[in-house]
C-alpha cells in the first residue's frame, strides 16, 4: 500500500516537474521573441532610409508605389514611424502583468488608425481625425479598466469581498423568506 501512494507521488511530482519546464520553455521562447523586437525596433524604423526617393521601386517580387506621396522614402518614414510604436505596444500589451494593460490598447488603436491614414489613398487628413475614431474604443476600454480598478481597491485595500457581501445578503434573504413562512403558517 505504501509503494503504491509513494509510486503515484513520484508520478504527479514527475508530471509537475514536467509542466514546470514545458512552462519555463514557452516563456523562454516568448520572452525571447519580444526581447528581439524590442532589440530590433530601431533597425525597423530605419528602413526606411533603404527607399528611393522617386514615386515606384521595382523588385524582383513586386513593386512599390509612393500612394500619392512625394517619393517613397516620405511613404516609408510614416509607414515605419506608426508601425514600430505599434510593435512596440503590442509587445508591451502582451507581456504587461498589470492590471491596467487594457489602457495600452487605446494608443495602440490610436496608431493603428494613423497608420491606415497613412496607406489611404485618400490623404486628405493625416493625424488630425484619429481621435474622433478613438472615442468609442475608449468609451469600452476606460470604464473596463475603471470597473477593474474598484473591484481590485476595495478587495485589496479596503479589504471589502464581494463575493462574502452576496453570501451574506442570500443568507439574509433566507432567513427573511423562512421567517415569513414560519408567518404564513400560523
Amino acid at each position: 500500500m505504501k509503494t503504491t501512494h509513494t509510486k503515484q507521488k513520484k508520478e504527479s511530482e514527475k508530471t509537475n516537474y514536467q509542466e514546470r519546464q514545458t512552462d519555463k520553455k514557452t516563456s523562454l521562447l516568448y520572452g525571447s521573441i519580444a526581447a528581439v523586437l524590442i532589440a530590433i525596433s530601431p533597425y525597423i524604423f530605419y528602413l526606411y532610409t533603404s527607399f528611393p526617393e522617386t514615386e515606384t521601386m521595382e523588385t524582383w517580387f513586386f513593386t512599390f508605389k509612393s500612394y500619392g506621396y512625394k517619393n517613397l522614402n516620405d511613404f516609408a518614414w510614416l509607414f515605419t514611424s506608426k508601425l514600430v510604436p505599434i510593435l512596440l505596444l503590442i509587445v508591451w500589451f502582451i507581456t504587461c502583468k498589470h492590471w491596467w494593460y487594457h489602457v495600452i490598447l487605446i494608443p495602440i488603436a490610436m496608431y493603428s488608425f494613423q497608420l491606415f491614414t497613412v496607406i489611404n489613398d485618400d490623404k486628405q487628413y493625416i493625424d488630425e481625425v484619429e481621435i474622433y475614431w478613438m472615442i468609442p474604443i475608449m468609451m469600452v476600454v476606460v470604464p473596463i479598466v475603471y470597473l477593474i480598478r474598484i473591484k481590485l481597491f476595495d478587495k485589496l485595500v479596503l479589504g471589502i469581498d464581494l463575493k462574502k457581501i452576496e453570501a451574506e445578503l442570500d443568507e439574509y434573504d433566507r432567513k427573511e423568506k423562512e421567517a415569513q413562512n414560519i408567518n404564513e403558517l400560523k
